[in-house]
């Protein structure tokens, strides 16, 4: 499970895409290409999400070299639409090199420490699999995508989430925002429904943690509905007091 770097050309993605900020920066990099550059990092064999494709992508106005992850293998001269970039905030840091030769080496161990990240979130989030599928009685998906519905409490690390349709959940590898310099950036799996989420260490067990989104879930759902019935009942009160046999509340003041 190893990657292979190699500098790839950004090819302008398709304008009927998202016009966003991924996308923006992707077009003026094309208008001048000597303030740009990209570099792309494919990882293959993962387990649930097959192969990625990291960017890395800098511009001198932008004082960032950003990083995005694509799904599938990408190679040298393949287009990538901006829709296909999931933006991971773990940006590579040059920075402290006196030279170029500093600059390959620090890019390597940087690249190599997001590379680790990505395979061990992915090996992790495939041992999360089959008990997700015991929790949820049912079939279990593999979303392979940048956008998700479900709101998630983290950045995403990987464009990829399994999905329990019966029970609305998501479970998905996110990590915390740093610099590659920094090393391996903190990592957990999230735990989502509309209206609530967990995150979990990477260590955890998978079958204690979903147990105890369940729980959490139950005692969710049981202090919406008191809510709900509470405000129910208020307003039952209220139309009781605009009643024909009442005096209306303007009249009790």
């Amino acid at each position: 499970m190893g990657g292979k770097i190699s500098p790839s050309e950004m090819s302008e993605p398709d304008r009927n895409g998202d016009d966003g900020a991924a996308e923006e920066l992707l077009r003026r990099a094309l208008l001048d290409a000597s303030a740009a550059a990209a570099v792309s990092l494919a990882v293959d064999g993962l387990p649930v999400s097959e192969s990625v494709t990291v960017v890395f992508h800098g511009r001198r106005d932008l004082g960032t070299i950003q990083t995005y992850v694509a799904h599938g293998h990408r190679g040298a001269g393949d287009t990538i639409a901006a829709r296909e970039l999931l933006r991971v905030p773990c940006d590579l840091d040059l920075g402290d090199a006196e030279d170029r030769d500093e600059a390959a080496q620090l890019y390597l161990e940087q690249a190599t420490a997001l590379r680790d990240a990505l395979i061990g979130a992915d090996t992790v989030l495939g041992v999360w699999r089959e008990p997700l599928e015991a929790l949820a009685e049912g079939d279990v998906a593999v979303e392979r995508s940048v956008m998700l519905r479900t709101p998630l409490p983290a950045h995403r690390l990987l464009p990829v989430a399994l999905v329990a349709p019966e029970r609305q959940l998501v479970v998905a590898p996110v990590c915390g925002a740093r610099t590659l310099a920094e090393g391996k950036p903190p990592l957990g799996i999230a735990c989502a429904q509309q209206d609530l989420a967990r995150i979990y260490p990477l260590p955890d067990d998978p079958e204690r943690c979903l147990a105890e989104f369940a729980e959490l879930a139950a005692e969710h759902a049981r202090e919406l509905a008191a809510q709900l019935e509470r405000q129910e009942a208020s307003v039952e009160r209220f139309l009781e007091l605009s009643g024909e046999d009442q005096s209306p509340p303007s009249q009790l003041l």
